[in-house]
């Protein structure tokens, strides 16, 4: 498979550096950043899921009929619609857009989150739910007739579904820093997904998700994991560019909490692993690897994919590299100015990644 780049929607100009710039969506700002990734050459886009955010079933609709080719990234929570409504809806959203539907199943990281939409199960039963979810999405998209299931989660009979995915299936990802997250991808995912780490605790987790494949006798998930690059024509420039960014991020992210119901630094540790392991990198140092930079995780107790790669885009292009060379298939990178850096990636930094691949492979060959 080749390598392939993911980025995520933006609904509105809001950033972390500036959350007063928008809120809600803002359907001229999201036509045009949908088409910038499209035009940029990024080839799958994360439509993100938040109890307060827009409906993401919709906007990952919205993001598919305003873009040829990319492919939208739909962030979908277990616990809020039942299997069966959900694979009727997510087949044809898949139907509508040609077959370039990918569902990442969220099971959920934050109790208090979870409850806002009456969620109440522990974190490991999300997790079994989630496993039982996704079988039940696999058996209606699979189905020729009617079928019925009875599980710990969820009971139904005779459901049928006149619409069907595009190719007969619709790839799915899953998520996470936990064991529970590692065997659920590892059993159940066609793509998995972790945030920055440096390169060898990344190895590592990557390894956790295979064994888990190579036990259940399924093919190994595509591994995805995400970045926030900052990039600038030197690495000087690039790196004096980071600290004005994470000043303006530590300056606005408490109100940035205030307004999303983000978990905002000096609330604890955070309730996900994910979160806790960034910022367990971040204390052992702010500078890892080639350049991954744990700062804006430490600043944003981080709350979400919040590690940097600094640098020219040539450092930048090598390190996304290094992480293809442990495994990574799909590299997802997310700016601090979305849409500007979004079209400084396409230009930039995706050509050099693929021109190294293309060489690589040149050079194999040969």
């Amino acid at each position: 498979m080749p390598v392939e780049f993911i980025s995520a929607v933006h609904p509105n100009p809001a950033t972390e550096g500036d959350p007063t710039a928008g809120s809600g969506i803002d359907v001229d700002y999201a036509r045009r950043y949908a088409r910038a990734l499209d035009d940029g050459g990024f080839d799958y886009t994360l439509v993100t899921y938040h109890s307060a955010s827009p409906d993401a079933l919709q906007l990952a609709q919205f993001v598919a009929h305003h873009t040829e080719r990319i492919r939208p990234v739909l962030a979908h929570r277990p616990g809020v619609v039942f299997p069966t409504h959900a694979a009727r809806a997510l087949a044809t959203l898949d139907r509508i857009s040609a077959g370039r539907l990918v569902v990442h199943i969220i099971s959920g990281g934050n109790d208090e989150e979870q409850r806002r939409e009456g969620d109440y199960l522990g974190k490991s039963e999300r997790y079994a739910r989630s496993d039982e979810y996704i079988r039940i999405l696999r058996r209606v998209w699979e189905a020729d007739g009617p079928i019925s299931h009875e599980g710990p989660y969820y009971r139904f009979e005779g459901f049928r579904s006149d619409v069907t995915p595009y190719h007969g299936t619709i790839p799915i990802s899953v998520g996470g820093s936990s064991e529970d997250a590692y065997r659920v991808g590892g059993q159940q995912g066609d793509i998995f997904g972790l945030w920055g780490e440096p390169l060898q605790e990344t190895a590592e987790q990557i390894a956790s998700v295979n064994a888990y494949a190579d036990a259940a006798g399924r093919p190994r998930p595509r591994i995805w994991v995400s970045f926030r690059p900052i990039i600038a024509p030197t690495d000087e420039l690039a790196w004096e560019k980071a600290h004005r960014t994470l000043g303006a991020v530590k300056a606005n992210h408490a109100e940035r909490a205030k307004r999303r119901h983000y978990p905002a630094v000096g609330r604890g540790t955070p309730a996900n692993v994910g979160s806790q392991r960034l910022l367990a990198v971040a204390e052992r140092g702010e500078v890892h690897d080639r350049c991954l930079w744990t700062a804006p995780a430490a600043a944003t107790n981080a709350a979400g994919a919040s590690t940097a790669l600094v640098g020219s885009p040539e450092t930048v292009a090598k390190a996304l590299l290094d992480y293809v060379d442990i495994g990574c298939e799909l590299l997802s990178i997310r700016g601090y100015d979305p849409l500007n850096d979004a079209i400084d990636y396409g230009r930039h930094v995706l050509p050099l990644v693929r021109q190294e691949l293309a060489h690589r492979a040149a050079t194999s060959a040969a």
